[in-house]
């Protein structure tokens, strides 16, 4: 690892360490294309003391190849100025900055561009389910000017390289992919020549900078993506065209988004090979991108000469002090990233803008120090408990956190028991260590009853004692073997017999569903309402219904209400019609969550001000939760 935090020569550039920070979409702008002091903050944040080089979030060329509304902008006529007061504060941290282009294309978004998609081609974009239109020659020369016109706002603002989009399904890709360019015209006779033209008016616009092609490993998409050959054009181009570098990420924003995002329950093994099939192809330095915020995965980058560059996203978003835990060896401080997307992408794609489930003080200010500390007495070791308890610490009062549980985490510590959530151990080991340092007393084993408020005498007490399962009334249930979600994740009671009924399919119940399927069970799971698995994050959503669909033993029941349960069998209503389904030997309730009660009277009396927060005061996520802690934090 020592040698990932040496200089390193980069064209004309010198980074500090090997590091980079790749384009992650932020949703922090505005529609005007004004910076905000939002970004501003994320950027600094980021930036201190970190990856040598800072490439911002994507911007497209043109509007019409936008991807959301609160976009980052390069086509404004004062952007070169905005932009530059981001490029700024990177600098100040004596960090270099790179500006990324791209222009979506068929996988644009009609609501931030007001328009239909433009691609070579008509092709829908399943991630959307958009339809393109075809491009005409005018709009063409319209982004390639684009990109000329951008690369010179990238002089202005004085970036210190370029990095230009050409894979993950996006426009130029999309040129270059057959499936998608069918034109008859010179750019689909020859499907390298619009890249071609996009590096040449980058070249016209910032003849000085450093370019960085940014390209997918493997598009994961067969039929429908790139292929290997055609992925070897865009690295032959890189190298005639005089590239200073090539940055391998994976998957197509149309056709694989899980891949385009690094989902945390896909496999390693084809990121591995991709990149290492890229190394074969190309001397160009390499910047490998995707989930290595592990420090064994970056050793093995170096060991097997991989690459000569790593990308650091979401992990810097999770803990951007982590470069610098690195050098220094404090591998147990590190607050690990779980890649499970809810936190960031889920936001992003709401609107909300970038968060983390873990981080909360991302892109927002860090707490200051209390002129007036209190005694604060903390219920509840889930996500807001954990989270008030270190931020309150951290401004300098006292705290003493009790759970009644031997151990954190609350519904944490069931959230990483689920298919594909393995990654969220180390989080939650990662947010527990957090309240060492902090100075916060821990006392488990201990429930908050008027006896400790007498005996602590706090001058507030938080509530965050979590929710409870919801209970449907069915006639008949009571005759059943049931036991509730919560019970099932803490494996409090054991499934019996083989047919197994889950009474409420949303998240939850898809997980208990996958989990159970794969033991070769018969499962059904119902919901009152569709879509199934609703207020999931979209990528991790679609990709259990993907693993669900290929288990001929579980079958998914939307629109479906379970009515009453006799010795001979199940009624249900669905789609307003009354049927039957065969007896149960198991039947799991995962019909919701609802707030555990609050603080008795008894314990009002006693403690001067009270604060119930997360899932004690409405049952969101473990991101609302994380965020609840340090906002009641900010009030005091």
């Amino acid at each position: 690892m020592e040698r990932m935090f040496k200089k390193y020569p980069l064209g004309d550039l010198e980074l500090v360490n090997r590091f980079v920070f790749p384009p992650i979409k932020l949703a922090y702008g505005k529609p005007d294309g004004t910076v905000t002091d939002r970004q501003l903050l994320f950027y600094q944040q980021v930036a201190k003391e970190g990856p040598g080089l800072v490439i911002l979030e994507p911007v497209s060329v043109t509007p019409d190849g936008r991807e959301h509304p609160k976009q980052l902008c390069v086509h404004h006529p004062g952007s070169g100025r905005e932009l530059k007061k981001i490029v700024d504060v990177i600098h100040g941290q004596g960090r270099l900055v790179c500006l990324h282009l791209n222009h979506a294309g068929g996988a644009a978004n009609p609501k931030a561009t007001k328009s239909s998609p433009r691609a070579p081609s008509p092709f829908t974009c399943p991630s959307s389910g958009q339809t393109s239109e075809a491009l005409t020659d005018q709009e063409i020369d319209d982004i390639l000017e684009g990109y000329r016109s951008a690369a010179a706002k990238a002089v202005e603002a004085g970036f210190d390289a370029i990095e230009i989009q050409a894979g993950h399904g996006y426009l130029v890709s999309q040129f270059l992919n057959p499936k998608i360019n069918r034109r008859e015209d010179p750019y689909g006779k020859d499907r390298l020549l619009f890249a071609r033209r996009v590096l040449s008016m980058v070249k016209e616009g910032a003849p000085d900078l450093l370019l960085i092609l940014r390209l997918s490993g493997d598009e994961m998409a067969p039929g429908s993506g790139l292929s290997w050959n055609e992925t070897v054009t865009l690295l032959e181009l890189a190298e005639k065209e005089g590239i200073g570098a090539v940055h391998v990420g994976m998957g197509n924003a149309c056709f694989s988004p899980p891949w385009y995002f690094h989902h945390a329950s896909l496999p390693e093994g084809p990121q591995w090979d991709a990149l290492a099939g890229i190394r074969k192809h190309t001397d160009l330095p390499l910047i490998v991108a995707g989930r290595m915020g592990r420090a064994e995965k970056v050793q093995r980058v170096l060991d097997d000469e991989l690459a000569e560059l790593v990308a650091l996203g979401r992990p810097l978003v999770a803990d951007p002090d982590l470069l610098e835990k690195w050098e220094e060896g404090f591998q147990e401080k590190i607050i690990h990233c779980g890649y499970c997307l809810q936190g960031c992408l889920h936001r992003v794609k709401s609107g909300e803008g970038l968060g983390c489930n873990v981080n909360p003080e991302i892109g927002r200010p860090e707490l200051g120090r209390t002129d007036h500390p209190l005694k604060v007495l903390v219920a509840g070791g889930g996500p807001a408990g954990m989270s008030a308890a270190r931020f309150l610490a951290q401004k300098g009062h006292h705290v003493t956190l009790a759970e009644e549980k031997d151990r954190l985490g609350g519904g944490f510590d069931l959230a990483w028991k689920a298919p594909g959530k393995e990654e969220m151990k180390a989080t939650l080991d990662s947010l527990r260590r957090t309240l060492a340092p902090s100075g916060v007393t821990l006392l488990l084993g201990r429930r908050v009853d008027p006896g400790l408020v007498e005996q602590l005498s706090p001058d507030l007490l938080v509530w965050a004692v979590g929710a409870v399962q919801n209970l449907p009334e069915i006639p008949g249930l009571d005759n059943q073997y049931t036991l509730t979600s919560l019970e099932y994740f803490s494996g409090q009671r054991e499934v019996k017999g083989k047919r197994i009924l889950i009474i409420g399919a949303g998240r939850v119940g898809l997980e208990i569903a996958e989990n159970l399927g794969r033991q070769s069970l018969d499962v059904t799971a119902t919901k009152r309402t569709d879509p199934i698995g609703s207020n999931m994050e979209m990528v991790s959503r679609n990709l259990i219904l993907k693993r669900l669909s290929e288990m001929k033993n579980v079958r998914l029941m939307p629109h479906t209400t379970v009515k009453a349960f006799t010795d001979t069998q199940v009624v249900i209503e669905q789609d307003g019609e009354n049927k039957a389904l065969k007896p149960f030997d198991t039947v799991i309730l995962a019909s919701g969550l609802i707030s555990a009660p609050g603080p008795g009277e008894e314990i009002r009396r006693k403690v001067p001000r009270v604060e119930v927060i997360g899932d004690a005061a409405e049952v969101l996520d473990i991101y609302s939760a994380t965020l609840a802690g340090y906002q009641l934090a900010g009030k005091y």
